[in-house]
This record gives structure tokens, C-alpha cells and sequence, in this order.
């Protein structure tokens, strides 16, 4: 069994910066990719950031050059540093990995801009 465990997340006022964790333990025979979506209030769950095991990010288009996604070598542990945070980036923020053929969820923490 594979578990993502998530931190970092709070309450930050707009313009602020938040840097969020997930480290995945376990079974891990081979991450394809791991990394974050989120999910606002009445919204769907979206793509914030994403790292393949070949080192390719794939960005949500809200992103605009704000959010960087990186990891270990290993793809084991992934950090999102958000900067320039906004009211609307409000949302609970999901870890997700790939790993063989499977997908992956954290239980998800709370990110909060606000003034």
C-alpha cells in the first residue's frame, strides 16, 4: 500500500507565499508522476502542477508563472511553492501520485488566501 502524506498548507494573505510537501511511503515500485491538484468550494478538482519521473511539469493555465513544482530524484517526496497567492487559489490542495497503474490521493490540505 502507497501513502501520500501532505503539509504546509494555512491561511496566507493575497500577495503571500505557501510551500506545500508530499511525501509518498510504502509499496513504491515506479512513480510515473506525482503532484497537486485542488479543489474549491462548488468547483471541480483541477490540475495545479504535476512532475514526471522524466522531469517534465505539466502546469494548470491559472498557474501564470506563480506556482513552481519540484521533487527528489527518487520523485518520493514533491514541493509546490506558490507565490503571489490570490483569493480564488483558495482550495483544498491533493497530492496525487502514479505509481504503476495506479492512482494515488492524500487526504488533502486546506489552503486559505485572505486578508
Amino acid at each position: 500500500q502507497v501513502q501520500l502524506v501532505e503539509s504546509g498548507g494555512g491561511l496566507v494573505q493575497p500577495g503571500g507565499s505557501l510551500r506545500l510537501s508530499c511525501a509518498a511511503s510504502g509499496s513504491i515500485l515506479s512513480i510515473n508522476y506525482m503532484g497537486w491538484y485542488r479543489q474549491a468550494p462548488g468547483k471541480e478538482r483541477e490540475l495545479v502542477a504535476v512532475l514526471t519521473s522524466s522531469g517534465i511539469r505539466n502546469l494548470g493555465d491559472f498557474v501564470e508563472g506563480r506556482f513552481t513544482i519540484s521533487g527528489d530524484s527518487a520523485l518520493n517526496t514533491v514541493h509546490l511553492q506558490m507565490n503571489s497567492l490570490k483569493p480564488e487559489d483558495t482550495a483544498v490542495y491533493y497530492c496525487n501520485a502514479h505509481i504503476g497503474l495506479t492512482h494515488y490521493w492524500g487526504k488533502g490540505t486546506l489552503v486559505t488566501v485572505s486578508s
